[in-house]
């Protein structure tokens, strides 16, 4: 098998590429190892792609090098190629994907990590495009929007950039206008939500456990609406929203809505409305967002963490 590093240099700190660099340099002995240095946005999913399509019979392993954004790009690129995995090195601002299997710490040995199994794990497609851990439209959206914009710019930026994007979704992203159906169900009649979230995975934000119910290999989507709430309530939230007890918190039943589907499809009041991708951003006013059911196989040094339901799990395989 080739394992195959696509390392983004715009992801975490710029040390990481000769971190990686000295770690392979051990390993070369018994791996066919290949880096790949990212030159701009989606530039991994092409090069991904064209990679693996010049030899489609041969085995690979993607090891995305960064971030969840990083990752996103790697698994578009190995959607319908027979022979490839991917897996994750992540360095990057953002490793929320990676929880569904324990955390980033268990990827970090770079020797255990090319020699374990894979398992084979859901994906999404939206919009065209491919998501693997979380599709969120609506107030965090907004967020992610905003400190993307702003990430280097100087006091509102970098560390605080969070913070910027928190104060300008709360005067402007809490009452968003569109409509959301879950396998054809109308979950807010109404037309207005404060956010959603379409998820695979568990964890959006950095450490928000939006979707404590999620399996990653289920065939089905995690679908988390909330209502546009008063300041002091949402505020009372936040914080058992990001431990990941909402959908059993007696005071917010009224304020949220859950459903497990296999489509979710979204009519926005504007075409510039959000779409928040694994990190990444793109605007739609209508646009569906669909399960791929064990879509890609994904290598991990453990197996995927289950809250409840572990014969949902998939057996790891060589």
């Amino acid at each position: 098998m080739r394992h195959i590093f696509i390392v983004n240099p715009a992801a975490g700190k710029s040390s990481h590429i000769e971190e990686i660099k000295n770690k392979l340099k051990a390993l070369k002995d018994r791996h066919h190892v290949e880096i790949y240095i990212t030159k701009a946005p989606l530039d991994a999913t092409y090069y991904v792609r064209n990679r693996w399509m010049e030899a489609p019979d041969e085995k690979m392993r993607f090891y995305a090098c960064g971030g969840d954004g990083t990752l996103n790009e790697v698994v578009a690129g190995v959607i319908g190629a027979p022979n490839a995995e991917v897996s994750c090195y992540p360095c990057g601002s953002g490793n929320d994907y990676v929880k569904c299997f324990g955390g980033a710490s268990h990827f970090l040995d770079l020797e255990k990590l090319m020699d374990s199994h894979s398992v084979a794990v859901d994906a999404m497609k939206v919009c065209g495009r491919y998501c693997i851990n979380v599709c969120n439209f609506g107030f965090d959206a907004v967020v992610a929007e905003t400190m993307a914009s702003v990430r280097r710019k100087k006091i509102i930026g970098g560390k605080n950039a969070y913070t910027t994007g928190i104060a300008k979704a709360l005067f402007t992203a809490r009452n968003n206008e569109c409509r959301v159906y879950a396998d054809g169900e109308l979950l807010n009649p109404k037309g207005r939500m404060l956010l959603c979230t379409v998820a695979n995975g568990q964890y959006v934000g950095g450490s928000y456990r939006c979707a404590p119910k999620s399996l990653c290999n289920d065939g089905l989507l995690e679908v988390c609406l909330i209502k546009p709430l008063p300041l002091p309530t949402f505020l009372k939230l936040i914080k058992t929203y990001s431990e990941g007890k909402h959908l059993d918190d007696a005071r917010f039943s009224e304020h949220l809505i859950y459903r497990r589907a296999k489509k979710v499809e979204v009519f926005a009041a504007t075409e510039d409305f959000g779409v928040c991708l694994d990190g990444e951003m793109t605007k739609a006013e209508h646009y569906s967002v669909e399960v791929l059911y064990r879509a890609v196989r994904f290598a991990a040094p453990t197996l995927p963490v289950a809250t409840k339901g572990v014969e949902r799990v998939a057996e790891a395989t060589t």
